[in-house]
C-alpha cells in the first residue's frame, strides 16, 4: 500500500516499512506521529483514491527512529580580482521516521 503525504511543506510518497528523512520535527524518539494531510492512497490491487485536497479519514502512522544533520556542505562567494572571498557551511537538520501503519 502505498501513500502520498505532505511535511515540512514537501510531499513524500511512502509505503509501510519505509524510513524516510524529513524536516526537523519536535517530537523524542520512539513517539508514533500521525500524518492526516495524505492526499493519495493506493497499492497494487487498490484503485487510487486521490483526495480534494486531502483524503478523508485516512492516517500514516510513523515512529521517530533519529534526530541528525545531513552532511556540512561549502558555500564560497568568490569575487575575482576585488580581494574578496568569503566561505560558510551549513548542516540542515533532519528527523528520521518508519512508516509504521498507512490506514485508509
Amino acid at each position: 500500500m502505498h501513500a502520498v503525504i505532505i511535511s515540512g511543506g514537501k510531499q513524500y510518497l511512502v509505503k509501510e516499512g519505509q524510513v524516510l528523512k524529513l524536516e526537523k520535527l519536535s517530537a523524542a524518539v520512539g513517539d508514533i506521529i500521525n500524518f492526516t494531510e495524505v492526499l493519495m492512497v493506493g497499492g497494487d490491487d487498490i484503485t487510487p483514491n486521490v483526495g480534494q485536497p486531502y483524503v478523508a479519514g485516512c492516517v500514516v502512522e510513523a515512529a521517530v527512529v533519529e534526530h541528525k544533520r545531513y552532511p556540512k556542505i561549502k558555500i564560497i562567494k568568490f569575487k575575482r580580482r576585488k580581494h574578496h572571498l568569503k566561505q560558510l557551511g551549513h548542516r540542515q537538520h533532519y528527523t528520521a521516521v518508519q512508516i509504521v501503519k498507512i490506514k485508509s
